[in-house]
Order: C-alpha cells, then structure tokens, then sequence
C-alpha cells in the first residue's frame, strides 16, 4: 500500500514563484541573493499556514545552490540542492523553540554555529516558534545572533511578534507575512484539484477558503477532508454540511423576511437555524457579513471587496438592489451591537429575536431623517396589530372624560357669554338630527364640550349658501380638536418636574451637557402658571434663556395650559439649588442622630 501524503506536505512549494500569496516578500528575498546583500538575521512574522517555514527552507536552499537560475531561483540539480530535496542537508538546522526553550539548548546551538559548512556557502539555521523561548534563553542568544560568523544566517519564524524581545527585534530583518486571500487560495485549490483528478465546484472552494481564513496549510487541510467526505466530487450542499457552515440561503431568505417585515417568519428561520446545531453568535456574525456584502453589491466600484463565487455574486447584486442603503446601515449597526452584548447576555436566545424584530421594522419606519445615526432601539407592538385596529373608537371619549374630570367644569352661560365678547353668535343645534353618542356622559362633561370658534373659522359663504350643511360637518369634525386647544388645565409642582424631565430625556446627544444639568435643575411653581429655575451662574443662565420659548412649547402641550411661562434666575450665594448625594444626606443625617454613625463602624457599611 503506498503512503498516503497529505496535500499540505505533498503540495508544498519548492521555489519562490510557487509560494501562493507574498509575492512582494518572495521579490525582495529573490532581490537580496541575486545582489548579495544577504542580512545575518531575519524575522518572519504573520498568522499560522501563510508560509514562513517554506519561504526559510526555499531561502537557505536558493543561497547554498551552486548553479542559480537567471530569475534567482534553485536549480534542484546540484549536489546542495539535491541533498536539501532528499532531506540529508548538514547546512540547514531547524530548530523548534517551542520544546527547545532553555538555556542549554541555545548554548548547544551556539556552539554548532561555529562549525563552517562542508558544501554550499552558508549553514541557515532556522528557529520556529521563536516567541517561546525563555528570557534567559533570549538573552543567551542576543550575542551571537548580533554578531555571528560570516557562513552563519539565522531565520527566525514565530506568529506572536509582540512576545519577543526588543533586543531581538532591533538585531533582525523583519519581514510580515500577510493572510492568503481568498481568491489566491481558490486557485490554489483549484489547482490542486486539478492535479489529483478531484472535480470541485467554485462556491465549494470558496467556503473553503473562507473557512481557512487566510491560512493556506488549513485550507487544504479542510480539502483532504472533505474529499475523503465526498469521494473525489466536491459540491458546494456536501461542503456546508460536512463543515457545519450556514448556507447562504438562510441570509438570502431571512433578508426578504426582514425587507418585508416578516417578523413571525424571520423568528421561524432563526429557530431552524439553531435546531440545525448552530450557535447564535455564529448566525448574529454571519449575518452582519451579509448585510456588508449587500451593500458592497451595491456600487460597481465595491464589488471586487465581495469574496463570494460567481454564482453567489450575482444573487447578492439582485438582493442589493432590493435593500434600501439606510436600511443596511442600520441593521449592521444593529447585528454588530447584538454581537457587542451577546457574551454578557443571560438570555441569548432572546437578545438575537429582539434584533431581529428591530431589523424588521426598519423598513415599517417612515422616518428617514436619521441618517447616519443610530438607529432607534424600540420595538412596536407586532403581533396584536391587527386587534389592535379592530378595537372600538370607544376610548377616546374615556380619554376626554379623564381629561374633563382634571379641569374645572365651564357652564353654559358663561361660554355663551365669551362667544359674545368675541363678537360671534352662538350657533344654534339642529333640531332634525339629534346628536349621537356612543358612550353617555354627564350633562356638565357635554356643556363644557362647547367650543368656542373665531369668526373665520365657521367658512360661511354667501356665494355658495347650498354648502351649509357641509360647512356644519366640517364644523362637527373640529369640535373635540378646537375643545382641548380653547381649555386650560390645573397642574401642580409634580406634573412640573415630570415633564421637563421628560423633556431632558429628549434632547439629543450634542447636547448631553444642558440635558445633565436640567436633570439637576429643580423647576419652582411661583402661582398657577409661572414658574421658575434657579441656576448655577450666569454662564448656565446664558445657556438656559434660548430654550425658553422650546420648554415653555412642550410642557404647554404636555400639561394643556396655554398660560405656562418660565423664567429663569441666578441663584444667591448661600442657596443651594442641587440635590444633596447620599454621602451628603447621610452627614445631615448623622448630625441629627449619632447614632448613625456607631451602626456604621460597628458594621463596616461604606456609602457609594
């Protein structure tokens, strides 16, 4: 039976031109052995399975060959080359630092390097993992690895550069190795399939190499595998299952749901997701990925930042058509805070619903003046929309009566009266049509419904006296609206504070700062409608005037008093206007009862 080599030893590359994605580092290393400015040490860096111990084996082979090619590669027929081919090379040393950390081994090493070469020019030692090895094995190493003999060059690999040393670092050529991309590592799959026989579909290779995530040895890792899964034809349904990834399907059909505000078919797909073995976190990101991909679908000039098959590709650019840009804004924004919060999350499972039913209602939102911002965290009321229509109009008259209970009751005659004063006659019911009602009420609640109108606001005509029964409709419809504009509420200190909190809380964020201090501002009732706020200085005083006229605006409305007035003073000095802390309140307490402060050494409390 022959041996079986894995494509990762089988297809590793021998020369320069064949290393898949470092095509700058392999020029300048080529670069440096056809001018003969060779550096004693080097540093090869970057994530795992991108090359560094190849390119350190290709290097010190092309240095010792005795017949270089023109384009600086080894000729893989001398004696060194053919040596360094059949593993038998006394000019190449790797050493794992990983299990070869101490101080011992480096000093063993160091006595080797004294040794010159007996064929070639140079003897390469090449240390990987080289983060690993203890500080006193760094600081033994530090001597020779600045000035070691003339036949000696040190290639140094490790993937955690931070770890090493700064002494080190100074001492080393430093060259970063970058993460293969994708459609580098298609095509060496592709190759690769083509060489063993193997038919591979593109959008298999490419969740492949998405799932190798720029390392080159873990993608054809993953490619043995699935082709001992599927028997030598690889399809993109057997790659998915075999490697446990979501289909793209799943995004495709979740983000019509959420365009069409599917909510209860959104949440189906997601249950389906997680009955499949699926982790939510790894749905939250793979769909935030998608919503990127759509909206690099969406300009010609972003599309190559799409790493997707051709196939693929082309169902995103239909889908990215559908999707509005603010839409996609926000619901990246959305996915990537439930990603933030998933990790501290207790409940999962419902943080990631909750995002979902937000997404969804993005578009249901008519607001589009935000954009750019985030996006509104809210959810509406869903699933009892509809009953929510077919409720009875029965509670807006339970409404105005609450409304009406608050307010002193205004009789007839006195209403009849102001309409007089304002020069417009009462205008008489008609008698043919009694009024209707769905709820009764009391007969004081119906005599203080009577508005009161301006002269031009009846819309009487002389040209057209045939719309008079119009004009009276249009007059009925007014009535509740012109009821509770005409009527002035009574409203307490309470109310007062409520509501300009309430207003604080709506300020945006630019103006963090005035909503933090009216938060510490306490408003003062001076009589029925005025009121007042004391402030800090004439600087916050300065800040405060402008918004008069905007607070007056919302607690007029809020409390339905048209009379509301604010005025705004500097207070004295020996006033204080802010509330007390608790470390404040606790010390007045104390001063009245003692006794507070012996419970507090006696049990060790602390005030925060």
């Amino acid at each position: 039976m022959e041996n079986y080599i894995v494509s990762a030893r089988k297809y590793r590359p021998s020369t320069f031109d064949s290393v898949v994605g470092q095509k700058a580092l392999t020029t300048t290393l080529k670069n440096a052995i056809a001018g003969q400015k060779l550096a004693h040490a080097y540093l090869f860096c970057g994530p795992r399975g991108v090359g560094k111990t190849t390119c350190a084996r290709i290097f010190a082979k092309t240095i010792n060959c005795m017949n270089p090619t023109a384009d600086g590669e080894a000729c893989n027929e001398c004696e060194s080359c053919r040596a360094f081919n059949e593993q038998r090379s006394y000019n190449i040393h790797e050493l794992d630092a990983a299990s070869n950390n101490s101080v011992e081994d480096i000093r063993s090493l160091i006595e080797q390097v004294r040794i010159p070469p007996q064929i070639g020019k140079y003897k390469v030692y090449i240390i990987d993992e080289v983060h690993m090895l203890s500080q006193a094995a760094f600081n033994a190493f530090l001597k020779t690895l600045e000035e070691p003999p003339h036949h000696a060059i040190f290639i140094l690999a490790t993937t955690e550069k931070h770890k090493i040393l700064p002494t080190i670092l100074s001492r080393c050529q430093i060259y970063d190795f970058n993460r293969i991309t994708v459609n580098d590592t298609v095509e060496h799959l592709q190759y690769v399939a083509q060489k063993e026989g193997i038919t591979a579909e593109p959008e298999a290779l490419n969740v492949i190499a998405q799932k190798a995530d720029g390392g080159m040895r873990d993608a054809l890792s993953i490619f043995d595998q699935v082709v001992s899964f599927t028997g030598g034809n690889i399809q993109y349904k057997n790659v998915i299952d075999n490697l446990n990834v979501l289909d793209y399907e799943y995004y495709f059909r979740l983000t019509d749901c959420l365009l069409d505000n599917k909510i209860s078919e959104s949440l189906l797909i997601f249950n389906d997701i997680l009955n499949k073995g699926f982790d939510g976190s790894h749905f939250i990101t793979g769909l935030s990925s998608h919503f990127r991909d759509l909206l690099v679908s969406k300009d010609a000039s972003t599309l190559p930042l799409l790493e997707v098959g051709a196939s693929i590709r082309e169902r995103y650019q239909q889908q990215a058509q559908k999707c509005p840009p603010q839409f996609l804004y926000k619901a990246m924004k959305l996915c990537n805070d439930c990603d933030l919060n998933y990790r501290a999350s207790k409940n999962k499972r419902l943080l990631v619903e909750i995002t979902l039913i937000q997404v969804a209602q993005l578009t249901a939102d008519a607001d589009d003046t935000a954009h750019g911002r985030s996006p509104e965290q809210a959810i509406k009321p869903i699933f009892n929309k509809q009953s929510a229509q077919a409720q009875p109009a029965q509670a807006q008259p339970s409404v105005q009566a609450q409304q009406s209970a608050r307010t002193p009751v205004a009789s007839t005659s006195s209403v009849q009266s102001q309409t007089v004063q304002q020069g417009v006659a009462p205008q008489a019911q008609p008698t043919n049509t009694p009024p209707i009602r769905q709820n009764p009420i009391p007969q004081q609640s119906e005599e203080k419904k009577i508005p009161v109108f301006k002269a031009g606001s009846l819309g009487v005509s002389i040209k057209h006296p045939a719309s008079r029964e119009v004009q009276q409709q249009q007059t009925a419809t007014v009535k509740p609206v012109q009821t509770e504009i005409a009527e002035d509420f009574i409203f307490n200190e309470k109310d007062l504070d409520y509501y300009w909190r309430e207003y604080a809380n709506q300020l945006p964020v630019e103006e963090k700062a005035t909503a933090g201090r009216m938060m510490n501002m306490k408003p003062k009732l001076l009589n029925d409608t005025t009121f007042e706020v004391a402030v800090d200085n004439e600087l916050v005083e300065k800040i405060m005037t402008p918004l008069i006229p905007q607070i007056q605006d919302h607690l007029r409305n809020k409390l339905h008093n048209r009379k509301i007035t604010m005025t705004v003073r500097v207070s004295a000095p020996t006033e204080n206007i802010r509330a007390y802390s608790r470390v404040e309140r606790f010390q007045m307490m104390s001063q009245k009862n003692p006794e507070l402060l012996k419970l507090k050494e006696e049990f060790g409390l602390e005030l925060y």
